[in-house]
């Protein structure tokens, strides 16, 4: 873990602005890179990819959801203009990547992940998610920071 900033502060908070777009009924998702100067690199929601029809129907059966829908930190790497990101942040609303994702971010060069504490109801559900990512992030030696929602004043 590291230092809570105003930063981290900050881009959580744009995190959960960008996340609001998101046509997922059960979580809207948000990540933001930044670069190490503190400019914003890149942002993404979590949705279906384009050109593919926002159906209300497909989000709610979950096992075709989740076989469509992109994740927001991948929609932040793929919009992303910067060719290596190496060094740089990611900040994710409202919790942490999932594992899969983590990795791939790993492997984009990302170095630090910011996200919030996680509530009961989500720990319920990605528990197991949250905890390999933690492991990952740990194993790749990268810096990460689980700041509690108390911290969090978007306003």
């Amino acid at each position: 873990m590291t230092a809570i900033s105003k930063w981290d502060i900050h881009y959580l908070g744009l995190a959960e602005y960008v996340s609001r777009p998101s046509k997922d009924p059960s979580t809207k998702t948000g990540a933001v890179i930044v670069r190490p100067d503190k400019s914003v690199c890149s942002t993404g929601f979590n949705g279906f990819p384009q050109n593919m029809p926002d159906d209300p129907a497909l989000y709610a059966n979950r096992e075709e959801k989740y076989s469509i829908v992109v994740h927001c930190e991948v929609n932040a790497q793929i919009f992303s203009r910067d060719p290596d990101l190496r060094g740089y942040t990611l900040y994710t609303w409202p919790f942490a990547s999932c594992d899969r994702c983590a990795v791939q971010m790993l492997q984009a060069g990302i170095t630090r992940f910011v996200w919030p504490e996680p509530d009961a109801e989500k720990l319920a559900r990605w528990a197991e998610a949250f905890e390999r990512t933690k492991t990952y992030l740990r194993e790749a030696g990268v810096a990460f920071s689980e700041i509690p929602m108390a911290e969090i004043a978007i306003k």
